[in-house]
């Protein structure tokens, strides 16, 4: 608690409001507001808009949020931290010394990493953020130039990983430690440290820390990916993401026939079902790429949840279990984790309950 006796829980609550009615002014009025009373920006802006922003992703979860309404309230979260970055009272002159902050090649979801640079700016770093969807090419062509100290890596998705695992392996064979962040690289940070980063941190608080105590250069060149994960030999992934698009078009394909409800869908339900066939593919590759089963029977059971709470057709997604069995039969370790998968949902399908009701948002909306 900072200024008076007024609690920063009811400025959180104010400025939720503001988010979940897309309500540009307001949410800037609450933020300069609460600035402007003498709270801390740091604590504004994680125990503000970072809260809200976490609400908004289990409401589409939910489905009580459209995609439309994620986006203009994840707008609205991004002004309100321009305006926080804005104010006086975030004037902080860059003492310790630079930092790149960048989301991984493909990574949209941009607001995780940018409250990790305004931390890091508000802490005495001078940071250079380069925003979403980065290539591994244009990153490494600004650390040459540039010269930071280390790069804050943000990646939301577990699909991002295998390019991730290049653009960790290019930054630290360019000289540049690699400080990991971001729901993507797994609980506690597994793979963060199996894809070779230098550092993890679960929170800008706490890359704000594992900066401040230091984090050396990399002492010698990084292994190959190959060489740091042997499983890849397999190239079980790769194989898997050339099926994708022709997985995801025949279970369309037939998804009447064997499920007559289905052609009830509207246009949009019919997109959303695409989108969410594709992501499963899109899991699998990353499990396999990572040597983790568990990732993908999660996100599968997880999916199930989502389509439910949207009424979409669940067992569309039995039915690309069901041809990516068949069309991997052959593929030993996604051949295991598919069956781990289909069995998990079958559980789910079978058992519903209060606990398995979707409620927790994986950043993936839009």
């Amino acid at each position: 608690m900072s200024p008076g006796a007024e609690p920063l829980g009811s400025r959180a609550e104010s400025f939720w409001a503001a988010l979940e009615n897309a309500d540009e002014h307001s949410a800037v009025a609450q933020v300069d507001e609460a600035l402007d009373r003498g709270f801390a920006p740091e604590d504004v802006l994680l125990e503000v808009i970072a809260p809200a922003q976490r609400r908004v992703g289990v409401r589409w979860a939910e489905n009580r949020l459209t995609v439309a309404q994620e986006h203009a309230a994840t707008a609205v979260s991004d002004r309100a931290v321009t305006a926080v970055a804005a104010h006086p009272a975030a004037r902080v002159p860059a003492r310790l010394g630079r930092v790149t902050v960048a989301c991984a090649d493909g990574e949209w979801h941009t607001l995780p990493a940018r409250l990790v640079a305004e931390v890091l700016r508000l802490r005495g770093w001078h940071v250079d953020f380069l925003g979403a969807h980065v290539s591994t090419r244009h990153l490494v062509s600004h650390l040459h130039s540039t010269g930071p100290d280390a790069v804050a890596l943000s990646c939301s998705l577990p699909v991002r990983l295998p390019v991730a695992h290049t653009a960790v392996t290019a930054c630290r064979a360019a000289g540049v430690p690699v400080l990991a962040g971001g729901a993507g690289f797994g609980p506690g940070g597994r793979y963060a440290r199996l894809l070779g980063a230098d550092a993890w941190a679960g929170s800008a608080r706490g890359a704000a820390e594992r900066l401040a105590a230091g984090i050396a250069p990399p002492s010698a060149l990084p292994p190959t990916a190959e060489e740091a994960l042997p499983h890849l030999a397999d190239r079980e992934h790769a194989l898997v993401e050339e099926a994708s698009r022709r997985l995801v078009d025949e279970v369309m394909a037939v998804l009447p026939e064997r499920f007559p409800r289905s052609r009830e869908c509207t246009g949009r339900q019919r997109e959303y079902t695409v989108e969410d066939l594709h992501r499963v593919v899109e899991y699998l590759v990353a499990a396999l790429y990572v040597d983790d089963p568990g990732l993908f029977e999660g996100f599968t059971v997880w999916t199930g949840r989502i389509m439910a709470a949207r009424n979409l057709p669940v067992q569309a997604l039995s039915a690309v279990l069901e041809t990516m069995a068949g069309t991997f039969r052959e593929l030993p370790r996604a051949s295991a984790y598919i069956a781990a998968a289909r069995a998990a949902l079958g559980r789910e399908l079978r058992s519903p309950s209060p606990e398995s009701a979707p409620g927790r948002g994986n950043g993936s909306a839009g």
